[in-house]
Protein backbone atom coordinates (compact mmCIF):
# COMPACT_ATOMS: atom_id res chain seq x y z
CA UNK A 1 0.00 0.00 0.00
CA UNK A 2 2.67 2.03 0.81
CA UNK A 3 3.82 2.39 -3.12
CA UNK A 4 0.83 3.12 -4.05
CA UNK A 5 0.06 6.09 -1.30
CA UNK A 6 3.46 7.39 -2.77
CA UNK A 7 2.26 7.73 -6.46
CA UNK A 8 -0.85 9.42 -5.45
CA UNK A 9 0.69 11.80 -3.25
CA UNK A 10 -1.52 10.75 0.06
CA UNK A 11 -0.82 8.96 2.88
CA UNK A 12 -3.86 7.43 4.67
CA UNK A 13 -4.67 7.56 7.87
CA UNK A 14 -6.73 4.72 7.75
CA UNK A 15 -5.06 1.83 5.80
CA UNK A 16 -8.56 0.17 5.69
CA UNK A 17 -10.29 2.86 3.69
CA UNK A 18 -7.41 2.84 0.98
CA UNK A 19 -8.46 -1.70 0.74
CA UNK A 20 -11.48 -1.43 0.68
CA UNK A 21 -11.29 1.40 -2.02
CA UNK A 22 -9.05 -1.59 -3.81
CA UNK A 23 -11.30 -4.33 -3.47
CA UNK A 24 -13.83 -5.52 -6.22
CA UNK A 25 -16.97 -7.23 -5.11
CA UNK A 26 -15.63 -10.89 -6.67
CA UNK A 27 -12.92 -10.81 -3.81
CA UNK A 28 -15.17 -9.66 -1.12
CA UNK A 29 -17.83 -12.32 -2.28
CA UNK A 30 -15.13 -14.82 -1.97
CA UNK A 31 -13.63 -14.34 1.21
CA UNK A 32 -17.29 -13.53 2.88
CA UNK A 33 -17.55 -12.66 6.43
CA UNK A 34 -18.84 -9.33 5.88
CA UNK A 35 -15.67 -8.14 3.90
CA UNK A 36 -16.37 -4.83 2.58
CA UNK A 37 -15.71 -3.86 -1.54
CA UNK A 38 -15.91 -0.82 -2.80
CA UNK A 39 -18.83 0.14 -4.70
CA UNK A 40 -20.19 2.12 -2.07
CA UNK A 41 -17.41 3.93 -1.97
CA UNK A 42 -17.31 4.41 -5.96
CA UNK A 43 -20.54 5.54 -5.71
CA UNK A 44 -19.71 8.31 -3.05
CA UNK A 45 -16.01 9.12 -5.84
CA UNK A 46 -18.46 9.45 -8.45
CA UNK A 47 -20.39 12.17 -6.79
CA UNK A 48 -17.20 14.22 -5.26
CA UNK A 49 -15.50 13.77 -8.47
CA UNK A 50 -18.43 15.44 -10.71
CA UNK A 51 -19.00 18.12 -8.50
CA UNK A 52 -15.00 19.03 -8.10
CA UNK A 53 -14.90 19.36 -11.95
CA UNK A 54 -18.05 21.39 -11.96
CA UNK A 55 -16.27 23.62 -9.68
CA UNK A 56 -13.33 24.00 -11.50
CA UNK A 57 -14.81 24.84 -14.98
CA UNK A 58 -16.87 27.39 -13.61
CA UNK A 59 -13.78 28.58 -12.62
CA UNK A 60 -11.70 28.44 -15.62
CA UNK A 61 -14.34 29.28 -18.14
CA UNK A 62 -16.54 31.72 -16.80
CA UNK A 63 -18.31 32.73 -19.75
CA UNK A 64 -18.79 29.08 -21.17
CA UNK A 65 -22.53 28.40 -21.85
CA UNK A 66 -24.63 25.18 -19.52
CA UNK A 67 -24.21 23.18 -22.36
CA UNK A 68 -20.96 23.32 -22.98
CA UNK A 69 -19.68 22.84 -19.49
CA UNK A 70 -21.75 19.59 -19.02
CA UNK A 71 -19.77 18.53 -22.13
CA UNK A 72 -16.26 19.34 -21.01
CA UNK A 73 -17.58 17.87 -17.33
CA UNK A 74 -18.93 14.43 -18.91
CA UNK A 75 -15.70 14.10 -21.20
CA UNK A 76 -13.42 14.72 -17.49
CA UNK A 77 -15.27 12.48 -15.66
CA UNK A 78 -15.36 9.47 -18.26
CA UNK A 79 -14.52 6.10 -18.11
CA UNK A 80 -11.85 6.81 -20.17
CA UNK A 81 -10.39 9.37 -18.62
CA UNK A 82 -10.53 7.34 -15.49
CA UNK A 83 -8.92 4.56 -17.04
CA UNK A 84 -5.89 6.41 -18.01
CA UNK A 85 -5.65 7.91 -14.69
CA UNK A 86 -5.41 4.22 -13.33
CA UNK A 87 -2.85 3.73 -15.87
CA UNK A 88 -0.69 6.32 -14.65
CA UNK A 89 -1.04 5.02 -11.17
CA UNK A 90 -0.59 1.33 -12.41
CA UNK A 91 -3.50 1.29 -10.19
CA UNK A 92 -4.23 -2.79 -11.71
CA UNK A 93 -1.42 -4.09 -9.86
CA UNK A 94 -3.13 -3.11 -6.73
CA UNK A 95 -7.15 -4.57 -7.56
CA UNK A 96 -8.27 -7.24 -4.81
CA UNK A 97 -9.82 -9.57 -7.49
CA UNK A 98 -11.85 -12.68 -6.82
CA UNK A 99 -9.91 -15.80 -8.87
CA UNK A 100 -12.62 -15.87 -11.14
CA UNK A 101 -12.47 -12.60 -12.26
CA UNK A 102 -9.02 -12.54 -12.54
CA UNK A 103 -8.84 -15.90 -14.72
CA UNK A 104 -11.78 -13.79 -16.50
CA UNK A 105 -9.08 -10.89 -17.53
CA UNK A 106 -10.77 -8.65 -14.84
CA UNK A 107 -7.57 -6.93 -13.91
CA UNK A 108 -7.16 -5.37 -17.27
CA UNK A 109 -11.09 -4.70 -17.49
CA UNK A 110 -11.12 -0.37 -18.23
CA UNK A 111 -14.54 -0.22 -16.02
CA UNK A 112 -12.95 -2.15 -12.94
CA UNK A 113 -10.06 -0.03 -13.30
CA UNK A 114 -12.36 3.36 -13.78
CA UNK A 115 -14.31 2.25 -10.59
CA UNK A 116 -11.38 1.96 -8.41
CA UNK A 117 -10.44 5.41 -9.09
CA UNK A 118 -13.27 6.89 -7.75
CA UNK A 119 -13.51 4.33 -4.60
CA UNK A 120 -10.04 6.16 -4.01
CA UNK A 121 -10.93 9.51 -4.14
CA UNK A 122 -13.81 8.88 -1.54
CA UNK A 123 -11.81 7.09 0.64
CA UNK A 124 -9.42 9.86 0.51
CA UNK A 125 -12.45 12.56 1.21
CA UNK A 126 -13.76 9.96 4.22
CA UNK A 127 -9.79 9.86 5.73
CA UNK A 128 -9.56 13.70 5.65
CA UNK A 129 -12.12 15.62 3.79
CA UNK A 130 -13.30 17.54 0.97
CA UNK A 131 -9.95 19.30 0.75
CA UNK A 132 -7.81 16.20 0.36
CA UNK A 133 -9.87 14.41 -2.37
CA UNK A 134 -10.27 17.90 -4.06
CA UNK A 135 -6.16 17.91 -4.09
CA UNK A 136 -5.83 14.30 -5.70
CA UNK A 137 -8.86 14.93 -8.68
CA UNK A 138 -6.95 18.66 -9.64
CA UNK A 139 -3.41 16.80 -9.76
CA UNK A 140 -4.47 13.38 -11.51
CA UNK A 141 -7.59 14.18 -13.62
CA UNK A 142 -7.97 18.14 -13.69
CA UNK A 143 -4.15 18.36 -14.57
CA UNK A 144 -4.98 19.76 -18.15
CA UNK A 145 -7.87 21.71 -17.59
CA UNK A 146 -6.42 23.87 -14.76
CA UNK A 147 -3.04 24.15 -17.21
CA UNK A 148 -5.60 26.00 -19.53
CA UNK A 149 -5.58 22.89 -22.02
CA UNK A 150 -9.34 22.61 -23.12
CA UNK A 151 -9.87 18.94 -23.97
CA UNK A 152 -11.62 18.18 -27.04
CA UNK A 153 -15.14 18.00 -27.47
CA UNK A 154 -15.59 14.28 -28.07
CA UNK A 155 -19.37 13.53 -26.32
CA UNK A 156 -20.80 12.31 -29.32
CA UNK A 157 -23.55 11.16 -27.43
CA UNK A 158 -24.72 14.71 -26.34
CA UNK A 159 -24.04 15.88 -29.32
CA UNK A 160 -26.41 13.52 -31.05
CA UNK A 161 -29.03 14.37 -29.04
CA UNK A 162 -28.91 18.49 -29.15
CA UNK A 163 -28.63 17.60 -32.70
CA UNK A 164 -32.14 16.08 -33.09
CA UNK A 165 -33.58 17.67 -29.85
CA UNK A 166 -33.27 20.90 -31.95
CA UNK A 167 -36.21 20.31 -34.14
CA UNK A 168 -37.96 18.69 -31.05
CA UNK A 169 -37.93 15.33 -31.77
CA UNK A 170 -37.35 12.73 -29.30
CA UNK A 171 -33.92 11.45 -28.33
CA UNK A 172 -31.93 8.74 -30.07
CA UNK A 173 -32.55 5.31 -28.96
CA UNK A 174 -29.58 3.23 -28.10
CA UNK A 175 -29.35 -0.97 -28.43
CA UNK A 176 -26.19 -3.39 -28.16
CA UNK A 177 -27.34 -5.83 -31.08
CA UNK A 178 -23.68 -7.99 -30.67
CA UNK A 179 -21.26 -9.23 -28.44
CA UNK A 180 -18.21 -10.49 -29.57
CA UNK A 181 -14.81 -12.48 -27.93
CA UNK A 182 -13.34 -13.60 -24.99
CA UNK A 183 -15.04 -12.39 -21.78
CA UNK A 184 -11.55 -10.81 -20.61
CA UNK A 185 -11.77 -9.01 -24.31
CA UNK A 186 -15.19 -8.42 -25.90
CA UNK A 187 -16.04 -6.35 -28.38
CA UNK A 188 -19.72 -4.28 -28.25
CA UNK A 189 -21.71 -3.19 -31.39
CA UNK A 190 -24.02 -0.55 -30.55
CA UNK A 191 -27.61 1.00 -32.81
CA UNK A 192 -28.42 3.83 -32.89
CA UNK A 193 -31.80 4.91 -34.28
CA UNK A 194 -33.10 8.21 -34.82
CA UNK A 195 -36.62 9.64 -34.85
CA UNK A 196 -36.38 10.13 -38.50
CA UNK A 197 -35.88 5.87 -38.67
CA UNK A 198 -32.02 6.68 -39.45
CA UNK A 199 -30.01 4.03 -38.18
CA UNK A 200 -26.46 3.81 -37.09
CA UNK A 201 -23.81 1.69 -35.93
CA UNK A 202 -20.48 1.39 -33.72
CA UNK A 203 -17.91 -0.74 -31.83
CA UNK A 204 -16.20 -0.32 -28.64
CA UNK A 205 -14.44 -2.21 -26.01
CA UNK A 206 -17.09 -1.26 -23.84
CA UNK A 207 -20.85 -0.92 -24.16
CA UNK A 208 -20.25 3.11 -23.33
CA UNK A 209 -17.36 3.30 -26.13
CA UNK A 210 -19.95 1.43 -28.41
CA UNK A 211 -22.39 3.63 -28.21
CA UNK A 212 -20.32 6.56 -28.48
CA UNK A 213 -19.20 5.10 -31.67
CA UNK A 214 -22.43 4.78 -32.98
CA UNK A 215 -23.22 8.59 -32.31
CA UNK A 216 -20.38 9.53 -34.10
CA UNK A 217 -21.84 7.48 -37.26
CA UNK A 218 -24.52 8.88 -37.10
CA UNK A 219 -23.58 12.38 -36.50
CA UNK A 220 -21.09 12.03 -39.54
CA UNK A 221 -24.55 10.85 -41.82
CA UNK A 222 -26.08 13.82 -40.53
CA UNK A 223 -23.61 15.80 -41.87
CA UNK A 224 -23.40 14.10 -45.28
Amino acid sequence: MESLEKKLGYSFKSKDLLKTALTHSSYANERGGGLSCNERLEFLGDSILGFVAAKNICRRFPDMPEGEMTRLRAELVCEASLYRVAQNLGLAAYILLGKNEECNGGRERHSIQADCVEAVIAAVFLDSGLESAELLIEERILSSLLSGEKPLRTDYKTQLQELVQKNGDAAPGYEIVEESGPDHDKTFTARVTLPDGVVAEGTGKTKKEAEQMAAKAALEGCKN
